[in-house]
């Protein structure tokens, strides 16, 4: 498998295991069959709350040695509510306790906004902070103290644009290594990777089948990747899913890519998009898509409750 490589030589298999909306009693046996199958990147998040089953699917497979620790690249994000400079080593502590591991590979503050300790979900104004309160470059700080500490290999950020990067690289230290953000055909946002590749961070896509298990009246008119005509020409072309060439669009950008499935064969499936390459005319195809469409766009945090807006979240 194609593997993206940090300024230090480590590296990150381009092809991982996301585990949003992985559901409880489900998300253990989809770890484990993710390594049998040969998997060696696991995304994961304290807001998810499956870390701990994470934890044990990683550790039935250690016990019955498909892996070791050493073979396994893990990310897991911080989530709003530990933006304070305190909050996060305990916040850390907490995810590592969770996933049964003493490091991780990659920690990533998960989204540009906090929200006050013991917060799961802001739901009125009383429940933020704002910038003034608690800046990024505190946040910063504290994630470059847990890289400097060995907890974390590695730092980066999730859902930041181009103005909050500059904010964290105009800041003295280790850099954001990885942003992870929305990407498939329909948001390829060609503009956010290229100032990531100028300024050498890499990129990580989430959502990138098009979030179709999306539920409920705001995404009822979604329009659907999985069912888009140009993605099922091009996946009969190679014999395919449409899944596997979403995937393996991802993965020519040189763009790590996470889906997330509890289906034994799907999660194998997933993997062998890894071994499909596609041509200059399926890509030049993909780009001219037709369709623009944010699924995850973030307004849970930037309504009238909130001290934050949609600018905060997007280059547009």
């Amino acid at each position: 498998m194609k593997h993206l490589e940090f300024a230090n030589g480590d590296r990150l298999p381009i092809l991982g295991l996301g585990t949003w909306k992985s559901k409880p009693g489900e998300v253990r046996k989809a770890v484990f069959w993710a390594i049998e199958a040969g998997y060696r990147h696991i995304d994961c998040a304290a807001i998810y709350q499956n870390e701990r089953e994470v934890g044990q699917g990683i550790a039935d497979a250690m016990a019955v040695g498909l892996v070791d620790r050493a073979q396994l690249f893990v990310t897991s994000k911080l989530w709003n509510n530990s933006h304070r400079h305190e909050d996060v080593r305990p916040a850390l502590e907490k995810s590592l306790d969770n996933l049964r591991l003493d490091y991780l590979d990659l920690y990533l503050v998960h989204w540009p906004i906090a929200f006050k300790p013991g917060i799961g979900f802001a739901e009125h104004r009383e429940d933020y902070y704002t910038y003034k309160d608690v800046p990024l470059t505190q946040t910063w700080e504290a994630m470059q103290e847990q890289k400097d500490g060995g907890a974390v290999r590695h730092i980066g950020v999730s859902n930041f644009n181009q103005a909050k990067l500059k904010e964290l690289l105009a800041m003295a230290g280790q850099r954001p290594e990885m942003n992870q953000v929305e990407m498939h055909p329909f948001l390829p946002q060609t503009g956010l990777v290229d100032f990531c590749k100028e300024n050498g961070i890499l990129m990580t896509a989430y959502s990138p089948l098009g979030s179709p298990d999306s539920r409920g009246e705001r995404h009822k008119n979604d329009p659907k990747l999985l069912e888009n005509q140009t993605v099922a020409d091009i996946a009969k072309k190679h014999g395919v899913s449409l899944g596997q060439i979403l995937l393996a669009w991802s993965m020519a950008r040189d763009i790590a890519v996470i889906p997330k499935s509890v289906n034994q064969g799907r999660i194998v499936e997933n993997l062998k998009s890894a071994e499909l390459e596609l041509d200059a005319e399926d890509m030049d195809r993909l780009a001219a898509i037709g369709i623009a469409h944010r699924f995850v766009d973030g307004s849970f945090f930037t309504g009238p409750q909130s001290p934050y807006k949609s600018t905060d979240l997007w280059d547009s």
